[in-house]
């Protein structure tokens, strides 16, 4: 068979493959650029190292050795405080909502005690709905309260200072309650994209969208007709994975799945302006298939899902929050996880709200471009 092999035949065929490659920008894109896109963001954006976790203080001793303490967590670059509380509640309150990560609590009689010699004993407060940032926040404060009893021990005291960490919303830290309300998110994502996309490419495809437009329905109402059964789709398979999530992985709902599906509605449609937008470049289904497989890359690394947002470059940081995944993950996680409602999330809603309709307005001029 080697033998039969033609050197002339065979560069003729390799030439004419060259040349499909070099005439399809969509190919060379995902040959090319989405690998050092890949490169950027894994080498970059990516870190593994819990640094700068948003922390919220309720210090009711307010003295020199409570703020001394407080100036330990600052400088251990692990620990970034965006805020003080006066009550507890309010520092529960910041934590449901996902405003903070760590909660710190020096009870008032902290100075009298370290002075007197006996035991202080400091609250951390960890959101376990961050499994990495739990793990490393518990060590951490353990590790900062070691460091102020050894300094009095150097003085001639007692080593006065323990760290009590408490890891809320998730105390067993187990990866399934961590990453299916992530995960949930993710693949429903991937679906609305994929549908939105090759919905308007296959009528590319088999010749017929020229036809539809030949009709008396117009270009919004086909597409707005065409995304209602995927918006539909969409939430029922939502619905479905949080019951699997909650029967046979045994995540608990803390929150009401009503809202988690209210908010939702939002995101998806976000989404699904993202497939027709895809839809207006795409001619053939593989491509759509392509470009929507390559939304994912950002989705899961740059909106929180398996690295801590609080670790990366700003730069990246800023990126993140344009991604409706992003939010939409910590609502997901908010109402499943650390029982969040309308009173900590109407502002994601909001933000998830402009987002739909940006995305939508968007596309819809893309599309009707295309069309003309």
């Amino acid at each position: 068979m080697i033998d039969r092999l033609s050197a002339k035949r065979l560069a003729a065929v390799a030439r004419k493959e060259r040349l499909h490659i070099v005439r399809d920008p969509t190919t060379l894109f995902f040959a090319v650029f989405l690998p050092v896109l890949e490169l950027f963001i894994l080498g970059y954006a990516i870190d593994t190292n819990v640094r700068h976790v948003r922390t919220v203080v309720f210090d009711e001793a307010r003295t020199q050795e409570s703020r001394t303490l407080l100036q330990r967590f600052t400088n251990s670059e692990d620990f970034r405080i965006i805020g003080e509380v006066f009550t507890d509640r309010d520092l529960a309150q910041a934590m449901v909502a996902g405003r903070a990560r760590i909660g710190i609590k020096i009870p008032e009689t902290y100075s009298r005690r370290v002075q007197a010699g006996q035991t202080a004993e400091v609250l951390v407060l960890v959101d376990g709905s961050e499994s990495s940032v739990a793990a490393e926040a518990v060590n951490v404060g353990n590790a900062i309260a070691l460091s102020e009893s050894l300094e009095h021990l150097l003085q001639g005291r007692s080593m006065p200072v323990e760290a009590r960490a408490r890891v809320l919303f998730n105390p067993d830290t187990r990866s399934a309650n961590f990453f299916i309300p992530g995960l949930m998110v993710v693949l429903c994502q991937m679906m609305a994209i994929m549908l939105s996309a090759n919905a308007i490419v296959r009528e590319k495809e088999s010749g017929t969208l020229e036809q539809l437009f030949m009709t008396p329905v117009r270009a919004g109402e086909l597409v707005i007709g065409k995304m209602l059964p995927y918006l539909g789709l969409v939430l029922t398979e939502f619905s479905v994975i949080g019951g699997l999530m909650a029967t046979a992985f045994g995540v608990p709902v803390h929150g009401s799945f009503l809202t988690l599906l209210a908010i939702a509605l939002p995101f998806f449609l976000a989404m699904l302006g993202w497939g027709l937008a895809i839809s207006t470049r795409a001619q053939t289904r593989d491509a759509s298939m392509q470009m929507s497989i390559a939304t994912v890359l950002p989705s899961v690394f740059l909106s929180g899902y398996v690295f801590p947002l609080d670790s990366m470059p700003r730069p990246f940081w800023y990126l993140a929050q344009l991604l409706p995944t992003t939010w939409m993950i910590d609502v997901s996680r908010g109402v499943i996880l650390r029982g969040a409602g309308w009173a900590e999330l109407w502002p994601t809603a909001v933000v998830l709200s402009v987002m739909a309709v940006v995305s939508l307005a968007a596309s819809a001029v893309l599309f009707r471009k295309r069309l003309g």
